[in-house]
């Protein structure tokens, strides 16, 4: 959790405050929490860190499709393809991406290399989703990370 606050630090010089926390695996917690965040706290990110691998415990990706209105699989297809370069356990991951509100919530893997990998890849695209769901503009460090946005 900590590691993707200081990957997010890095690149972006918009600024934001973190929202942090720590929930048990536990898919209605996880789902009240993703709620909280993207209703209550208004987040126009949320990240989510472990939990989906295919241990009975993984249930973050239910979580968060239950929470979702729209659900974008190309995050986790990216991830498993950049994650299946370092070991091919990759495949077992069940990371997912999706839409609530005016929120994009992704999953992330559990392992704190694999989160600054799954990060870098996906990033790039994360600004321009938050634009298109009526988020705020965020700014990036283009000497750490190059954002995507259509002209």
């Amino acid at each position: 959790g900590k590691a993707i606050v200081s990957t997010l630090n890095e690149y972006l010089t918009s600024s934001w405050e973190p929202v942090y926390r720590v929930i048990p695996d536990e898919q209605h917690l996880i789902s009240q929490a993703l709620v909280e965040m993207a209703d209550k706290e208004g987040c126009c990110l949320v990240v989510t860190c472990g939990g989906s691998g295919p241990a009975p415990r993984d249930v973050t990706p239910e979580a968060t499709e239950a929470v979702c209105h729209k659900m974008m699989p190309g995050f986790g297809e990216l991830m498993r393809q950049v994650s299946l370069q370092y070991v091919p356990t990759a495949i077992l991951s069940r990371q997912t991406a999706g839409i609530r509100g005016k929120t994009l919530i992704v999953n992330l893997p559990g392992k704190p290399s694999a989160i600054r990998q799954c990060l870098d890849a996906v990033f790039p695209a994360i600004p321009y989703c938050i634009d298109l769901i009526g988020g705020p503009f965020l700014e990036t460090n283009e000497a750490v990370i190059k954002v995507f946005r259509p002209k």
